[in-house]
């Protein structure tokens, strides 16, 4: 599967690589307020990967918008035909990334934001390697975790004591990521995130075949 891409849509007119963004967190942390914020500025130009999920659709979530709502029947036909690109069981409930619609955006050179866990970032780095950037979020305390649980409003406190515990296991993991942003304040992390996207994105090896073809041309000037 040829998971890299070429976009030429960077203020300096070169082709470069696509990559594909990964944001992780504890529920609750920000990942999903900030995964919004990105998707809010035009001229970042992200695409974002679409999940399907076994679990209810919420009261504030939109079909297709912020996931695709599947059954298990048909979750378990997609794993097992290889049309996931990741895939994790969390909370009881099934998650994964569609193939398909991440190969078509990157084929056309756009970069791709990918809101997963742990589980499925290690999977997905495993089959793209260079072309993924990962970044885990932190919350400033876990009780302040709790507390932005409790305010969302969305789950029991069954559901809430469960998010809680899990928060621990996946905190643990915070090694595996490229980067780790503790979100004490929504708009400083944004920036740091807009930041490490445009450094990433200007990195050489994402933009070989266009800087390639520039300096051959400058090298050949008189």
């Amino acid at each position: 599967m040829a998971l890299a891409a070429h976009n030429d849509t960077d203020g300096g007119g070169l082709k470069r690589r696509g990559l594909m963004l990964i944001l992780s967190s504890p529920s609750g942390a920000g990942k999903t307020s900030l995964t919004r914020m990105l998707l809010q500025r035009p001229e970042l130009d992200l695409t974002l990967s679409i999940s399907v999920t076994t679990r209810p659709r919420r009261s504030s979530e939109v079909e297709g918008i912020h996931y695709e709502f599947i059954t298990h029947k048909r979750f378990e036909q997609l794993r097992d035909e290889g049309e996931l690109l990741e895939w994790a069981e969390v909370h009881g409930n099934c998650y994964g990334t569609p193939r398909e619609p991440v190969e078509r955006a990157l084929a056309q050179g756009r970069d791709v934001l990918f809101d997963i866990d742990y589980q499925g970032t290690q999977q997905v780095k495993a089959k793209a390697g260079e072309d993924v950037v990962t970044i885990f979020i932190l919350p400033p305390s876990m009780k302040e975790l709790k507390s932005r649980l409790e305010r969302r409003a969305e789950d029991s406190g069954e559901a809430i004591a469960s998010r809680l515990a899990n928060a621990a296991n996946e905190i643990r993991r915070w090694r595996l990521y490229d980067y780790v942003l503790i979100n004490d304040d929504l708009q400083k992390t944004f920036r740091e995130l807009v930041a490490i996207l445009t450094a990433e994105r200007s990195r050489a090896v994402r933009q070989t075949p266009g800087i390639e073809a520039f300096v051959e041309t400058l090298l050949s000037e008189k």
